[in-house]
């Protein structure tokens, strides 16, 4: 019984490395055109699948609600880096709403898996960027 705990340990182990290989090489083969006509199909819209953020930079006018949506089989969270936003512990499709009502560069985490980062910049309400 011991020595099945121990193989089942290991074989799990060496999941997780081969998972989060296989995101690194999605990563690396990732177009910049295609993120960002993503960035603009997605709107106001986060999606949270497959331990990313997608998009993972995403530019508002202030005054703009983001949400994020956990389409991913486990449970994840968003944070930022500088305590502007915590979510809950978000299972599959809870979603997370968040206004940007001051400009800035915001990044933000998930703390359950803290590999997974992403940014929202927030530019003037008359600058740049998707209406809100």
């Amino acid at each position: 019984m011991r020595i099945t705990l121990v193989r089942a340990a290991l074989l799990a182990a060496k999941v997780g490395l081969i998972l989060n290989a296989l995101n690194a090489l999605n990563a690396l083969n990732a177009r910049p055109a295609a993120a960002a006509e993503t960035a603009a199909a997605a709107g106001t819209t986060v999606k949270i699948d497959n331990f990313t953020f997608t998009p993972q930079s995403l530019t508002v006018k202030a005054g703009t609600t983001v949400t994020w949506i956990n389409e991913d089989d486990i449970p994840h969270t968003v944070v930022a880096t500088e305590t502007a936003f915590k979510s809950k512990v978000l299972d599959t499709d809870d979603k997370y709403t968040f206004t940007f009502t001051a400009a800035g560069t915001f990044q933000y985490f998930c703390s359950l898996h803290p590999h997974m980062t992403g940014t929202i910049v927030v530019v003037p309400a008359g600058g740049g960027g998707a209406a809100p």
